[in-house]
């Protein structure tokens, strides 16, 4: 194969499938202006998305052609454009249910057993339903990509980052496709350089092929730069923080990309950590350390479409093409309540199949309560327009002098003065009499996504005789823009916090000398269970995202980013000992701490 940004040898193959590099400034000139300047490499390992129902599939090729899938998917049509490939038919010849999800975190976009169960289905004019043992999820379902990186940073005495320096190099599997390029995107999301010089490569090994989890990309990254810059505060003997605080980005700073940001909190989550009960308290206990780090995740826009209904009974049908994995029928639904000046229980949503509803891209890239929030707004809003003229109609007095307000229409006074109003519930009681039903629809392509910054701070303690890391407190602050259901919103961090946990601490994956998974059972492949996290305290730092009519951020990502570099920062400030390389498990802290004892 021949790599893509990389000069052509055509005597040497190589298994680099692509090369990126995003620069700003002069990246020569920075490092020469720092007074400390550090070089770090660090590895990670292979990650699966750990989702409790495995990959499952039903489908029925009928004899006139028509193919119907049901299937546990993050993206209706996605599935159905892959299996419209892959099976060489028309995407008008498939139909997808989209069925209750047990979990995806970016594992459940691929297509696995749904084309393989439709052309059974056609052998044998039978429905067919497959599924994946556990053993088979992990080792042919995507784990993330393991990753080799080098980061050097360079910083002036009074902590200001002048350079920063870096190689990312992620493990695709089989095939091309890793999730370097938003690794490299979201590397220094939380701050502001000026001279950068950030190198990716997607690098094909012989493992499975690797598949999106939660933020692809960005904890690898993040967590090589974090470490580094943590090990940079020490130098300057400057505060973690005030460092952060020192170089975070701002409204109107330029992103790597030179790319101008709008009103974001980078720095409202700094100075929230800084403030935070949990950083300015003492620590307590021998080989117990505390670590903090911010994560960025960019956010996801794309295509969303909805339709809706107003029912007689003045209830509103919300039909939606977005799989809900973290509650966003409520999220979308109380968009729409709250466009209409109506409550949540008046709004009836409902997750449809592809023939039923217009183009909708997957959930997943903290995408989903944003765009569909835009779409819920322009429902809303459409909605309001036609039942204004439905009143004026019935009132008999010109569009211009009905408005909407407060969840109804208000009108001129009729001539004996009496006020003209109706309640929602009461214009849509007349709606037969003055046109029929009202129904609507509407399509998002808006890319004006706010981006998230996260910040963990953690205790742990470290037992020198095992190795073994106990999370003894744990506090995630994020900005979330405005918290649409706030309980739903720390539960997405709650999660994320957790899940990165584990990847900091327990799992990866292990294969012997023939290439074989060693570890395929949620027995030996150790997520962390209720026994190994405390209780994650949440912190909602609320930074309206001035491109949403209501402040929308995604929040699902974000969390994932901070807990590998917070963890191995606290396990250096419990015993003296920096880790490079995820997990740290028992054995590698071990190794570490032995040869020094």
């Amino acid at each position: 194969m021949r790599a893509r940004g990389v000069p052509a040898s055509p005597n040497r193959p190589t298994n680099t499938a692509m090369h990126m590099r995003v620069e700003k400034g002069d990246i020569a000139a920075g490092f020469a202006a720092a007074d400390v300047v550090i070089e770090r490499e660090f590895t990670t390992s292979q990650f699966h998305q750990g989702y409790i129902e495995p990959q499952n599939a039903t489908a029925l090729w009928n004899r006139d052609g028509e193919i119907t899938v049901w299937t546990s998917t993050q993206g209706a049509f996605s599935v159905r454009d892959q299996v419209a490939v892959l099976l060489d038919v028309g995407v008008g010849h498939v139909k997808v249910v989209p069925m209750e999800i047990g979990g995806g975190f970016g594992g459940k976009i691929n297509v696995y057993l749904e084309p393989v169960a439709a052309l059974l289905s056609k052998r044998t004019g039978r429905p067919v339903k497959m599924w994946m043992s556990r053993a088979d999820v992990l080792r042919a379902t995507g784990p993330t990509s393991s990753t080799y990186n080098r980061v050097k940073v360079g910083a002036k005495r009074d902590g200001t980052i002048t350079a920063v320096q870096a190689h990312f190099a992620y493990a695709a599997g089989a095939y091309p496709g890793s999730s370097v390029g938003a690794g490299v995107q979201c590397a220094v999301g939380p701050y502001e350089i000026e001279n950068l010089q950030l190198d990716g490569f997607d690098v094909v090994t012989n493992t499975p092929k690797t598949a999106a989890y939660r933020a692809p990309g960005a904890p690898a990254s993040e967590f090589a730069v974090e470490a580094t810059l943590d090990e940079i505060a020490e130098a300057i003997d400057m505060d973690k923080m005030d460092f952060r605080l020192k170089n975070a980005i701002a409204e109107g700073g330029r992103n790597a990309s030179g790319q101008p940001q709008p009103k974001i909190g980078a720095a409202e989550v700094m100075q929230a950590i800084k403030n935070h009960p949990h950083y300015t308290s003492e620590i307590q206990g021998e080989d117990v350390g505390r670590g903090v780090a911010m994560g960025f995740w960019f956010n996801g826009g794309m295509e969303s479409s909805s339709s809706a209904t107003v029912y007689q009974d003045g209830t509103v049908g919300l039909i939606l093409g977005s799989t809900d994995i973290g509650g966003t029928r409520a999220s979308l639904a109380m968009q729409l309540a709250e466009t209409l000046g109506l409550t949540l229980e008046d709004i009836k949503p409902h997750v449809v199949d592809t023939d039923s509803v217009g183009y909708t891209a997957v959930t997943g890239g903290s995408r989903t309560t944003f765009a569909g929030g835009w779409v819920a707004y322009d429902l809303g809003e459409e909605i309001k327009r036609q039942l204004v003229q439905r009143a004026a109609r019935i009132w008999s007095v010109p569009v211009d002098d009905v408005r909407y307000e407060e969840g109804g229409v208000s009108g001129p006074p009729a001539e004996d003065g009496a006020p003209r109003r109706y309640s929602f519930q009461e214009i849509a009681g007349n709606l037969q009499r003055s046109g029929g039903l009202i129904a609507v629809s509407a399509t998002s392509r808006r890319n004006t996504q706010g981006a998230a910054y996260a910040g963990h701070i953690v205790d742990v303690h470290v037992d020198r005789e095992t190795g073994k890391v106990s999370i003894l407190r744990y506090t995630a602050i994020q900005d979330v823009g405005t918290a649409i259901h706030p309980a739903y919103v720390e539960g997405q961090i709650q999660g994320g916090a957790v899940q990165g946990i584990g990847m900091a601490l327990n799992e990866e994956y292990f294969y012997d000398a023939d290439g074989h998974l060693l570890n395929a059972s949620f027995l030996d492949y150790r997520i962390p269970v209720a026994n190994d996290v405390p209780m994650i305290d949440t912190v909602l730092v609320e930074v309206p995202n001035p491109g949403h009519p209501y402040g929308v951020r995604g929040v699902g990502e974000a969390p994932i980013v901070p807990p590998q570099p917070a963890i191995r920062n606290a396990i250096a400030d419990a015993i003296g000992v920096r880790m490079y390389h995820t997990p740290m498990s028992p054995s590698r802290i071990l190794d570490e701490i032995l040869p020094k004892e």
